[in-house]
């Protein structure tokens, strides 16, 4: 979909909107249809192939309002209020455009989840490529049961924010199996590129995890926010979530036909996540995301070869997906320089990372619309920056 084209269908799903609002209270406010339902109605797989919008908005009607509750109905009369207006409409489709994600820099989630659930936390070393293997963990959990504590969780990382690093499932699951830790697989950013048959390999271990989690929102078109993940054994989530009041009580959630989500989470509600993702896989095709990552992949791989073919650089990490690693041969304060003068040009903007005690400059490909031209613009800007800072 091209911007005259979401011009076009823009106008058409205000239409759509604006009609469904207008005349919302003549459809029924609470379905009848049992749990279930929509399994056979929607595919397994997303498709190869796009298809159309019109396809798309049939199936809206046939499919998905059917089993919608219509929270602004004038005769839903449960729970409390679901707020919605025109002008919040417009301004968060405004919001999803300008897709800023309003943090600063300080990746630490499962850090603060440690903080929540009041445990202690250990970070495990990495061997040269920045991975995470197996006779490292093996030899941590043994401390740990030495010195009279419980290991129990793992966190392994597929795609590490700094360097896009892959930890060694193969390694790791087998022994985290062994002393009953569960492992949680982290594949925020390069979860995404699984859907391409040449990065599976990666992925090599996965069936020794308790979980696994990525974000569509970072790689696959969808924009924020989106989060899945998936669990090998679901009762282990509910169990440790589930509560009960009468008010949120129905006759479907015993009968093992429903998945109440409310027990996955600590939050009580959601968004309609899925629609997004739903209209991205069948308007892009599974065809269309694979070259949608093929391509910031090898614009990754572009970048890479302008550092390497600059004596004055070195590249610090294998370059694997969309994510380069470089820096100025030198001190880590000729870096952090360099760092402050792009910074000053708001021309464009990088973040850096440590490895192995070194300053260094993250330069990831991120945006649907770059192209060539911008890697090669990016790069003359950086050396001239350079020359610049060695000039000085």
């Amino acid at each position: 979909m091209d911007a005259a084209e979401f011009r076009r269908r823009g106008r058409e799903m205000v239409d759509y909107v604006a009609d469904y609002l207008e005349n919302i209270e003549q459809r029924p406010v609470y379905p009848d249809l049992e749990p279930g339902y929509l399994r056979p109605l929607i595919p397994a797989e997303a498709p190869l192939e796009p298809e159309t919008f019109e396809d798309i908005m049939r199936d809206v009607e046939r499919v998905i309002m059917p089993g919608v509750t219509h929270w602004q109905s004038p005769y839903f009369y449960a729970y409390f209020p679901a707020a919605s207006s025109f002008p919040a409409m417009l301004a968060d489709m405004l919001s999803g455009a300008i897709g800023c994600i309003g943090f600063s820099w300080a990746h630490s989630s499962v850090e603060r989840a440690a903080l929540i659930g009041g445990v202690m936390m250990r970070k495990v070393p990495t061997d040269n490529s920045y991975a995470v293997r197996g006779d490292m963990l093996k030899k941590m959990l043994e401390e740990d049961k030495s010195a009279g504590l419980i290991p129990f969780y793992f966190c392994a990382t597929l795609g590490t924010t700094p360097s896009c690093a892959f930890d060694r499932l193969t390694e790791l699951g087998p022994i985290c199996n062994e002393e009953n830790v569960w492992m949680h697989v982290d594949a925020a950013y390069a979860g995404s590129a699984f859907i391409c048959p040449e990065f599976r390999p990666l992925l090599n271990g996965i069936e020794f995890a308790n979980s696994f989690n990525f974000n569509p929102h970072k790689w696959l078109l969808v924009n924020f926010d989106c989060s899945a993940m998936w669990v090998k054994n679901r009762a282990d989530i509910i169990g440790a979530f589930k509560v009960e009041p009468l008010y949120l009580k129905h006759e479907n959630q015993e009968s093992g036909l429903v998945t109440d989500y409310r027990h996955w989470q600590i939050p009580l509600g959601r968004r309609f996540r899925s629609l997004k993702m739903w209209f991205v896989f069948r308007m892009y095709g599974l065809n269309g995301l694979q070259s949608h990552i093929r391509k910031q992949v090898a614009l990754a791989k572009e970048f890479e070869s302008l550092v390497r073919a600059d004596k004055r650089f070195e590249i610090c990490a294998e370059v694997i997906m969309g994510l380069v690693c470089f820096r100025l041969k030198g001190s880590n304060e000729r870096n952090q320089n360099l760092l402050k003068k792009i910074a000053k040009s708001r021309e464009i903007h990088l973040v850096p990372c440590q490895l192995s005690g070194r300053f260094v400059l993250r330069f990831a490909v991120c945006a649907r619309t770059t192209e060539s031209r911008h890697i090669q613009q990016a790069w003359r800007h950086i050396t001239q920056l350079t020359f610049e800072l060695l000039q000085d």
